[in-house]
């Protein structure tokens, strides 16, 4: 796959790309209960390569049933092969270089309707084994989407109920996955409240008051049910948007570390010093080299 390999040119670009849809500006959004087509539909249209970019507010599934792909992954590079399932939460730079027999499909869910579902929004993964309970998932909800029925509302939040259920059950963490657990709701909503407020806050104690716990409580349950501190989880938001930029976009460092809340270059630097092991330069070398 000869695409594979331009998947990852992406060194011009000033900022990582944010678009609805691929290729479709705000005006061009549909704003129902989802959005589906198929994997073909868009990606010849664009010469089977799908740059890396990302989406605000959509959450994306998608299963591929035939040929094969090379899939950017917030940096990472992941083969798909039929049956693979891929999971893109709102936020996430992804891109994709398809072979021209790849069949498939693509769900576009926008993230807030899920998020008011009770439970735990999924990660960004590749998922290669055991997708049978996701793809019937897909099946039923895009049924439902294209033939609504009596009780139409209520069918759709079952039916992306049953999805994230699946593709908890399907993910890296099922055996740990508590949904129904008072720790897990409390961790899941400082996650959320994390990637809304990353950019503002670091402060541990700003996420418990807007949680309604104490700041020595949000961190015992990030160690019990992360193994992390909440202030680690923090860090570690800012310095995936940190990664992401510099291997996605020409921005210079400084101007990267400013956006991120750090206006002084040489306090940035310690801070990715520490949480990689090396210089922001370094790792943007290392990253675009590899």
């Amino acid at each position: 796959m000869d695409r594979a390999r331009k998947l990852l040119h992406y060194l011009n670009m000033t900022s990582i790309p944010t678009y609805t849809l691929y290729g479709e500006t705000d005006k061009d959004a549909r704003q129902d209960w989802l959005h589906w087509e198929t994997i073909q539909a868009r990606s010849r249209l664009h010469d089977y390569r799908i740059a890396p970019h990302r989406h605000d507010q959509f959450f994306q599934v998608l299963h591929l049933s035939a040929g094969q792909a090379k899939m950017a992954l917030d940096g990472d590079v992941h083969p798909l092969v039929p049956e693979s399932v891929a999971v893109v939460p709102a936020g996430t730079v992804h891109g994709y270089a398809f072979s021209t027999d790849v069949r498939g499909l693509v769900v576009t869910l926008m993230e807030r309707d899920l998020a008011g579902l009770g439970l735990p929004v999924p990660p960004a993964m590749v998922i290669d084994s055991g997708c049978g309970d996701i793809v019937a998932a897909l099946a039923r909800l895009t049924t439902e989407a294209d033939r609504p029925g009596a009780a139409h509302d209520v069918a759709m939040r079952a039916h992306l109920t049953l999805l994230l259920v699946s593709l908890q059950r399907a993910g890296p963490e099922s055996e740990a996955a508590d949904a129904g657990g008072r720790a897990a709701q409390l961790v899941a909503r400082f996650r959320e409240l994390v990637e809304q407020g990353y950019r503002q806050s670091r402060r541990v104690a700003d996420y418990a008051d807007a949680i309604g716990i104490s700041h020595t409580h949000l961190n015992r349950l990030c160690r019990q049910r992360l193994g992390l501190s909440a202030l680690a989880v923090i860090e570690q938001r800012v310095a995936l948007e940190a990664r992401r930029q510099l291997l996605f976009s020409a921005l210079p460092i400084k101007q990267i570390g400013a956006e991120l809340g750090y206006d002084d270059p040489a306090y940035f630097s310690r801070f990715i010093t520490r949480l990689y092991g090396m210089s922001p330069a370094s790792l943007r070398d290392r990253m675009r080299r590899h």
